[in-house]
């Protein structure tokens, strides 16, 4: 099964850095790109045409309302069709060998991606969307928070401007769960050629500090990575948002929420907090 890269695009302001970071992946792990598309259903109002109105007039605005909405429905889907191609070609414009496809869906955005994350290697898209309110640039949209709960394939989130990381921090916690992860994760080409800090805050305890060393023996394996690690103490969210400021981090890598929104998985309930506070991309992992 042929495996891509899947950026979720809607034409708002979070679409370019969308697209950055899906053709640097894409280009990283040498496979192809799909832009995506998914058109929800209009939630129009419903017009109480009761009352003292005749029937034929009701009969006759109810057609003009149905007339309306299939023309805004039209007009949706030229419009999201014209994005996809003006995207791909531009993105073709700058990287020729990179092969693109787009899909245009209808429905939810979540139940778009399960029907097709059998294909779907990486999956990036923006910390909000379109419908997102545009002077609030720092909260997680609620797909986004549905998406990163639900899907099993690792997802990459874009916070504004995207820039190519050649220092990506890895934030491990010692678990079972999170040495699983990063044993299925260690050989990703996304790591190739960074500067990777491994960083655990806290967890003093011998189970935790010998689970920190299997994830360091995991990554030295690779002579294509540059590693550093940290053992720190401290609230959390501030920790790593201290240690990317200094170290100059441009990519954060972490685990997602589990299958339940009561199992949490790797860092778990902080993985919400770091989405709404970072201002560099996150990839979640699975």
């Amino acid at each position: 099964m042929t495996k891509e890269v899947t950026a979720c695009i809607d034409g708002s302001r979070s679409s370019e850095a969308v697209c950055d970071a899906a053709v640097w992946a894409s280009s990283k792990l040498s496979m192809p790109l799909t832009l995506l598309h998914v058109l929800e259903k209009s939630a129009f109002a419903e017009t109480d045409l009761s009352g003292n109105i005749g029937l034929g007039v009701r009969e006759h605005l109810l057609q003009q309302l149905t007339e309306l909405d299939a023309q805004r429905s039209r007009l949706a889907m030229e419009s999201g069709r014209l994005m996809l191609e003006d995207t791909a070609t531009r993105i073709s414009s700058h990287h020729p060998a990179l092969e693109i496809s787009t899909l245009q869906r209808h429905g939810r955005l979540t139940e778009n991606i399960l029907d097709r994350q059998d294909h779907i290697e990486l999956l990036v898209i923006g910390r909000q969307g379109q419908s997102h309110d545009e002077h609030d640039s720092t909260h997680v949209g609620s797909q986004l928070e549905t998406v990163t709960r639900t899907v099993r394939c690792p997802v990459l989130v874009t916070t504004g401007h995207f820039t190519t990381p050649d220092k990506i921090m890895m934030a491990y916690d010692g678990t079972e769960a999170a040495l699983a992860t990063l044993q299925r994760h260690v050989g990703s080409q996304l790591l190739n050629g960074t500067e990777c800090h491994l960083v655990m805050v806290n967890h003093d305890d011998s189970a935790h500090i010998a689970s920190f060393g299997e994830a360091v023996k995991l990554l030295q394996n690779r002579s294509d990575i540059r590693l550093k690690t940290a053992h720190l103490t401290g609230e959390l969210e501030t920790v790593l948002t201290e240690y990317k400021q200094k170290h100059q981090i441009q990519l954060i890598v972490m685990g997602a929420y589990g299958h339940s929104r009561f199992r949490q998985f790797f860092i778990g309930s902080h993985t919400r907090n770091m989405l709404n506070h970072t201002n560099i991309p996150l990839l979640l992992l699975r």
